[in-house]
């Protein structure tokens, strides 16, 4: 079983950038396809990018296409979210979760298997 925990969640305007971290323990992150979603109070969970085991192949949810981007450093057991161009409507709690089993880019929650605790990112207008 492996751990996540979300950091770098915080309060900005809108304009700015934050940079989410999620680093893993119990077990090597390399093992696993990575994902980054966010909930927003009264709303359901949604996906918001995805990056393959390797880091070669990366998915996002066209809400956060070309503002946003995945990495991974597998070396540090760690998967980052660059956030730049930041909206009052990306405000929600983040979540970043594993997969085990996928071969290719999960997008729905189903398909993680472990999940972080959540960090709030606020974008004021």
């Amino acid at each position: 079983q492996v751990q996540l925990v979300e950091s770098g969640g915080g309060l900005v305007q809108a304009g700015g950038s934050l940079r989410l971290s999620c680093t893993a323990s119990g077990r090597t992150l390399s093992n696993y396809l990575m994902g980054w979603f966010r909930q927003a109070p009264g709303k359901e969970r949604e996906f918001v990018a995805a990056i393959s085991r390797s880091g070669r192949s990366t998915s996002y949810a066209d809400s956060v296409k070309g503002r946003f981007t995945i990495s991974r450093d597998n070396a540090k057991n760690t998967v980052y979210l660059q956030m730049n161009s930041l909206k009052p409507e990306d405000t929600a709690v983040y979540y970043c979760a594993a997969d085990r089993i996928s071969t290719v880019l999960a997008r729905t929650a189903e398909e993680y298997d472990y999940w972080g605790q959540g960090t709030q990112v606020t974008v004021s207008s």
